[in-house]
């Protein structure tokens, strides 16, 4: 199953939670009880909240797909198939940090450079850094989106 089904598959399943929820939160408020209806609005945002966060990750997910895209084109998507692996299948440890020492050095080069930025958020993930990879996936989106609107 190809990773963007399983992703529309559990938005589907968490929309379908929210809706529920939701629901609960009316039938709260519809209490008509002090108690029922400050339960019922507190209830309410999460669903509020969720959906927020639903959209949010979409559209980041879709803007990260667009830099991967554009950067296959280019040629330049970084390529990891080649370095060792465990048993378990992600890469050893050792090879994924010279990878990533490489990639740090391509960045010091370039320090403006979107491409390097993505590249860099691939190293970390490959590293198992995931909070960092994030970030340098940020600064790449935030990059590219400054180049874009020039």
């Amino acid at each position: 199953m190809k990773a963007r089904n399983v992703a529309l598959l559990m938005t589907a399943a968490l929309v379908v939670y929210l809706v529920l929820l939701a629901d609960r939160a009316v039938q709260l408020v519809k209490t008509g009880s002090t108690a029922g209806i400050a339960l019922g609005v507190a209830v309410l945002v999460l669903p509020l909240l969720g959906v927020w966060m639903i959209i949010a990750t979409w559209r980041s997910g879709l803007r990260i797909q667009h830099l991967s895209r554009r950067l296959d084109e280019e040629g330049g998507l970084p390529d990891a198939s080649e370095l060792p692996r465990r048993p378990s299948g992600r890469v050893d440890r050792d090879a994924a940090d010279a990878w990533f020492e490489q990639r740090r050095a391509e960045l010091e080069e370039h320090p403006g450079d979107w491409r390097r930025w993505y590249r860099l958020a691939h190293a970390y993930d490959l590293a198992g850094d995931r909070r960092r990879a994030r970030a340098a996936m940020r600064k790449a989106l935030d990059l590219e989106a400054a180049e874009h609107a020039k």
